[in-house]
């Protein structure tokens, strides 16, 4: 067993958390989760990057302190971060008493070991607003690459890192005017000291190689001390021994992956220095975008190193999140807050998508709506919970339990033989190679369904154990790959536990099918995406407004006049179109009936094919009702049917009357069902 800490970037708390955090947060968690199904010890902890003159002067603005500003911030992204299913086991604050005494205790390590120097700089002023500037509320225009519009630290377009007095034309964020330059004393971290040390280490494999191979631009750059400290006025914690200085928040930052492990050691009892120590052998895993490279691939490993603790056994990178194609813009609509998702949305659909693009490099990735309810409905509905929605109503007629040996074992082996390289693909997280390969296999399952076709051999009471048989391997298939789905879709699979009486706790579960046990009753696990649901993310705040109520205009009144309005003279009633009389209604024969049996259509996003008894027949009907209601839900239950309807012939086949269904202005779509206990056959009056 391997004992991991794993984190993610540290968001900062500023605002909510937006699909760019949450990408990264649904990353690690993935990966966490699939070194626990492995049987590792893997702890995730994060926590929320508090510090620095932005959130001082948006805490002024909203007439608040700091304090009550980052508090605010930190409940919301606790409860966004809970609410997608990510499983921190600690989830904490750089301001807080574990991050104030790592953040002391590495600086003066560092100082007494010779790697702060201490020198004057001249450094940007706001006249206007009378404070020092920290480097990213200075913008002007690169001097490396000559792009507008950048950071006084480092460009975007180019990735050069310079000090704000290189930009050109530069100005105050603040107040929009030129900086000034005043002289004040700083201290530096000596960031050159190290370089043989992060030459080797960034080849060491603790790097993707395509990250490792921009770091080389850094080195032939040469390596430049880097100021860790900041002038008062300054939101962050005071520097032990010199006095109106300040960490800069680039320095407490990633020692807040120290403080949140701190934190959670104490509330647990878990052993810190097995993390932290130069000594220790356990991993320590960091997840960041490619923008925070350098300070989590040069800076952090050097002051790990200087300060006596232990480097980071690897540092996993990923790319930027485009929606439909473009950077993600409010005044688009594409700046979509993990709230704003759930406020209309369940977590694993995102969950899953995000899984299915995920690559091992640094490629950026576009969330393109279309794709996301496509892939969704496709392979999760259409694919996964089909196995099960198709099988479990078969299994519950025969008595609800599993037969006691498979029809096919061989095929159950090579699906269950694969998990050893299902795991493998989520370690190195090439999780859109793993959900491509379970695709596959899901296809493979229902492939088999469909050639044993249990529906018509349940036709033949004599072959009601085939029946069970071919349904039993069916679930069994459908187990091993909600196992292989668990990191993605815990929840589903929590659920797909409960239904088999069989939880998922390690990949090593499948390695024997279930055989002679009893399912629980089987409860629809996923539904479909509406489009026009998803259509709504990325509405602007005034699309998205609710129109104003309709108000009847007030009667025309001449200003001259004190009479009072003459009454409306009332109006003929309008005839809707398609309006059709009490005698045309009559002509509808409306019959109860009992669903027998309900299919997927293959080839259809909305239709369920539903054989119904009506007393006196049977008959196929196809109804649009599959993205409101699974198969399994519907077998027994009666219906309202339009039992004079001419047949109409479809791509599927003859479909022969109609099931009554109603929907409102939501997205809800509802069977009209008879009170229980009617029978086949009766007339709806």
């Amino acid at each position: 067993m391997r004992r991991i800490l794993v984190t993610s970037a540290l968001p900062y708390a500023n605002g909510p958390l937006h699909f760019g955090h949450i990408l990264e947060a649904v990353q690690t968690d993935i990966w966490a989760r699939a070194m626990r199904l492995s049987g590792h010890d893997c702890t995730y902890v994060c926590a929320d990057d508090t510090h620095g003159t932005p959130m001082m002067l948006k805490a002024q603005a909203e007439g608040i302190t700091p304090e009550q500003l980052i508090a605010g911030v930190e409940a919301e992204h606790r409860a966004t971060y809970q609410d997608f299913l990510i499983d921190h086991a600690q989830f904490h604050s750089t301001h807080s008493e574990e991050n104030r005494e790592m953040t002391s205790r590495l600086f003066l390590a560092l100082e007494k070991a010779g790697y702060i120097a201490t020198r004057s700089i001249r450094q940007a002023y706001d006249a206007k607003a009378e404070m020092f500037l920290p480097d990213r509320y200075v913008k002007g225009t690169c001097p490396r690459c000559g792009t507008k519009d950048q950071y006084g630290d480092s460009c975007e377009s180019c990735g050069a890192t310079y000090s704000p007095s290189e930009l050109i034309d530069a100005v105050s964020v603040v107040t929009g005017t030129p900086p000034i330059e005043r002289e004040s004393e700083h201290l530096f971290f000596r960031l050159d000291q190290f370089e043989a040390m992060l030459r080797e280490w960034t080849r060491s494999g603790a790097l993707h190689e395509s990250v490792a191979n921009k770091l080389d631009e850094w080195f032939n750059a040469g390596l430049r001390d880097w100021d860790i400290s900041r002038d008062a006025p300054y939101f962050g914690f005071e520097i032990p021994g010199h006095a109106g200085k300040y960490f800069y928040v680039w320095l407490d930052a990633p020692i807040g992956y120290m403080g949140a492990s701190l934190a959670y050691a104490r509330r647990t009892g878990a052993d810190f220095d097995a993390w932290w120590s130069k000594d220790s052998t356990a991993e320590l895993h960091h997840f960041i975008g490619k923008d925070i490279l350098y300070f989590h691939t040069l800076f952090w490993p050097a002051v790990l190193t200087g300060a006596g603790f232990r480097r980071p056994t690897q540092v996993h990178a990923h790319g930027f999140l485009t929606v439909n194609g473009a950077k993600m813009s409010k005044s688009r609509g594409t700046f979509i807050t993990g709230r704003r998702y759930l406020e209309r949305l369940p977590p694993e659909p995102l969950r899953y998508y995000f899984a299915a693009k995920l690559g091992p490099g640094i490629d950026d990735m576009d969330l393109s709506l279309e794709d996301f309810v496509n892939r969704f409905n496709s392979d999760v509905v259409g694919k996964l919970v089909n196995i099960a929605s198709r099988c479990a109503g078969f299994i519950a007629r025969g008595g609800g339990t599993l037969a006691t040996a498979l029809p096919q074992p061989a095929l159950y082996e090579e699906f269950a033989s694969a998990r050893t390289r299902i795991a493998s693909l989520y370690e190195a997280r090439d999780f859109s190679t793993a959900i491509r390969e379970i695709a596959a296999l899901a296809d493979r399952a229902n492939q088999y369904i469909d050639a044993e076709k249990p529906w018509n051999l349940a036709k033949d009471p004599a072959r009601a154990a085939d029946v069970t048989a071919v349904c039993t391997q069916g679930i069994n298939l459908f187990r091993v790959l909600m196992t292989y789905l668990q990191p993605v879709l815990p929840a589903m699979a929590e659920a797909a536990g409960r239904f088999l009486g069989s939880p998922i706790r390690h990949w090593d579960d499948v390695a024997r099918p279930l055989l002679g046990t009893a399912l629980a009753a089987y409860e629809p696990l996923a539904t479909r995406l509406d489009p026009k649901v998803v259509a709504t993310l990325i509405e602007t705040d005034a699309a998205a407004a609710p129109a104003p109520a309709a108000v009847a205009p007030k009667p025309a009144r001449a200003a001259s006049s004190t009479a009072p309005p003459a009454a409306p003279t009332p109006a003929a009633p309008a005839e809707a179109p398609g309006e059709i009389t009490i005698e045309d209604f009559a002509k509808i024969d409306l019959r109860v009936a009992r669903v027998l049996a309900a299919d997927f259509i293959e080839g259809s996003d909305k239709l369920l094919k539903l054989t119904v008894d009506l007393g006196s027949e049977q008959r196929t009907i196809f109804a649009g009702i599959r993205g409101a209601y699974e198969p399994a839900q519907l077998v027994g239950r009666h219906v309202v049917v339009v039992a004079n309807l001419k047949p109409r012939k479809m791509r599927f086949g003859l479909s022969q009357g109609m099931v009554l269904a109603a929907s409102g202005d939501g997205t809800g779509v509802f069977l009209v069902a008879p009170e229980e206990g009617g029978a086949a056959g009766m007339r709806v009056k």
